[in-house]
């Protein structure tokens, strides 16, 4: 009980000091009100609990309007359940600065020893157990018995699943697929190269979608905030402390004004989880975030407390500072596709250096490198439509954020390039289908046997089934919605649960009606990664608290959300790593797979067996008068 009232101590102004992740311990670091015109507030707050030696420090500076003696009731809330409340009085616990109280800022700075009774009686899987979701409330009462201040602290015991062995995981295997794909189709097999890129592409979406999800304003239990960071890399959100730099250089030289919160933390109260006191039968809070633009450049400047939510809370958690953001994603998208580039044209290089040495047969990689500029065109566009929820969603966010005039050109440019590219990539794959058909009934024809046109514009329609050459409209038109919502709705988190809600609905429901992947597995595999998506989407509804369920349910429901995510992202993970021995161990890996109906390895073999044969397909349709069949 006595670890609960020095816990007050700091909750009347407590935040956590930094913790060793080998160290048990339970501390808080950020300290907020939760009523309002409420007469106690806190700039600085640390109180950590160490079991290990026994000791609690406390460490506060905090501002008050009250004057006299004061109670406090003290609450402790774990998962949505309160599980411990306990009435308090400072002069009891021997705080000289609370007994009586004194209006005006003050400092509290205390260590006290606790008994081994106290410390044995806190169960051990509180020091365990991963983003501990803890809240502890205080509410203050004068002499007369008056309400007159609330403030409350997030609970933590320093252990995360946001760690950078998850980040590099799902990268590199990601990444694997990726690579798997281009050396399969580098030494012709089409089929094993079609489907482990379909599948590695669509992995990357899924973990891309939990990003996404991740940066809604609603507010998060710890655990699901701390995974959905996890995967913020696929947004181009990656921490470089010398790139920060430049980036803030960059928005101050440009005429913005830098935010510097992350170089004031010991003279603020940052919070980043916020639980309703609805769920603790408590008054309304009134919190907002803290309002920021290039004219009211107030996160450049030392406050109380900041509550970040949405994009600024996972830039905060990315330890960027909030007007680096879009920078530093574009900044990444950028660096991400020259390199890729850059490697391409040294492959090419290489290879015609062996070849020419004899190392290599002549014919080794001969697609590649008799095709390698519509390649690396193609590739670019790969690029592109893997950058293009991350460049649509923080482009539309910096329009509303204003960093400097700089970034704000910088973020038009690529709203306009990234959409145009796509658009213009869509519309020439759906001119060239609707040609096939036209002149040979078939949309896959032209689309396969045109080995230029694959190099270039494959990507929009290899993972499709030639009839569904179309589906990239649907998958544009579903990303740039929910961009717009999630870049323009941080303000109205009820608004983006509900829309987004609604948004993987109807797109679950399109894909599993025309089902458009190029066969059954992949139509499976994409229906299930749309209906976990679809699922996530009903859980952060909830988390908007519009729905009133009890606390403990939306406790349960972010542990059910890391749950089901960490178990279906491990499975996913698995399928990939087999999918990838297979293509590089198999003497025929295309094997595996059944001919697609759709008949496109024909096409392809065809023309890599006949290099003339489009020539002499277009001589033929001109001297037959066919004008439309001219592509």
């Amino acid at each position: 009980m006595r670890l609960f009232s020095a816990l007050v101590a700091g909750l009347v102004g407590l935040a956590s000091l930094p913790a060793i992740s080998a160290t048990r311990l339970i501390k808080s670091t950020s300290l907020q009100t939760c009523i309002e015109n409420s007469d106690f507030s806190a700039s600085l707050f640390n109180v950590i609990f160490t079991p290990d030696n026994g000791t609690i420090s406390i460490d506060i500076v905090a501002v008050s309007s009250l004057d006299g003696n004061i109670t406090a009731k003290l609450m402790i809330d774990a998962y949505g359940l309160t599980i411990l409340t306990d009435n308090l009085n400072p002069c009891d616990l021997g705080m000289a600065q609370l007994c009586p109280i004194k209006p005006g800022q003050f400092s509290l700075q205390s260590e006290t020893q606790l008994s081994n009774s106290v410390v044995d009686s806190i169960p051990g899987i509180a020091y365990t157990v991963p983003d501990l979701d803890g809240v502890a409330t205080v509410v203050i009462y004068n002499s007369t018995g008056a309400q007159v201040a609330c403030v409350e602290a997030s609970l933590s015991n320093g252990k995360t699943v946001n760690t950078p062995i998850v980040k590099w995981v799902t990268a590199v295997i990601a990444g694997l697929a990726l690579l798997v794909s281009a050396i399969a189709s580098g030494l012709g097999y089409s089929s094993t190269a079609a489907h482990v890129a379909a599948n590695g592409l669509s992995l990357f979406g899924y973990f891309q979608n939990i990003a996404i999800i991740g940066m809604c304003s609603m507010p998060l239990p710890p655990l699901t905030s701390a995974w959905v960071q996890d995967f913020e890399w696929t947004m181009g959100i990656i921490n470089v402390n010398f790139m920060q730099s430049i980036f803030t250089w960059y928005i101050q030289a440009t005429g913005g004004t830098p935010s510097t919160l992350l170089q004031n933390l010991n003279s603020v109260s940052v919070n980043v989880q916020k639980r309703s006191l609805e769920y603790l039968n408590l008054a309304k809070r009134s919190a907002s975030l803290v309002a920021r633009s290039n004219n009211n450049s107030d996160l450049s400047t030392i406050s109380t407390t900041y509550n970040l939510h949405g994009i600024r809370r996972v830039a905060y958690l990315a330890g960027i500072e909030i007007t680096n953001l879009f920078v530093t994603g574009f900044t990444f998208f950028i660096f991400f596709t020259f390199i890729i580039s850059f490697i391409l044209v040294m492959l090419k290089l290489i290879f015609e250096g062996l070849s020419r040495m004899n190392l290599i047969r002549p014919d080794r990689f001969g697609e590649f490198r008799q095709r390698w500029l519509s390649i690396i065109k193609g590739i670019i566009y790969r690029m592109v439509l893997i950058g293009f929820p991350q460049m649509t969603i923080l482009s539309l966010w910096e329009l509303t954020e204003r960093d400097s005039p700089a970034a704000i050109v910088l973020a038009v440019v690529m709203l306009l390039m990234v959409n145009g590219l796509l658009a213009w990539a869509a519309f020439k794959v759906i001119r060239l289908a609707k040609q096939s058909v036209a002149v040979y009934k078939n949309p896959a024809y032209i689309l396969y046997s045109d080995a230029a046109a694959l190099a270039r514009w494959g990507f929009v329609y290899v993972q499709f089934r030639a009839t569904a050459y179309y589906f990239i409209v649907p998958i544009l038109v579903y990303t740039f919605i929910k961009a717009c919502f999630i870049a323009f709705g941080q303000s109205a988190p009820t608004m983006q649960g509900i829309v987004l809600m609604v948004i993987e609905f109807f797109y679950l429901l399109l894909v599993a009606i025309l089902k458009p992947y190029m066969d059954r597995r992949t139509n499976i595999f994409n229906i299930t990664i749309q209906s976990v998506n679809f699922l996530n989407a009903i859980l952060f509804f909830f988390f908007t608290g519009v729905t009133k369920v009890p606390g403990i349910v939306i406790g349960v429901m972010g542990v059910v959300f890391f749950v089901l995510n960490a178990a279906f992202a491990l499975v996913l993970l698995i399928m990939i790593i087999i999918s990838c021995l297979f293509a590089l161990l198999s003497k025929n890996p295309d094997t595996r797979y059944q001919p697609m109906r759709d008949d496109r390895a024909s096409f392809i073999k065809s023309t890599a067996q006949l290099p003339g044969v489009m020539e002499l397909e277009a001589l033929g349709a001109t001297a037959r008068g066919d004008t439309n069949a001219k592509y």
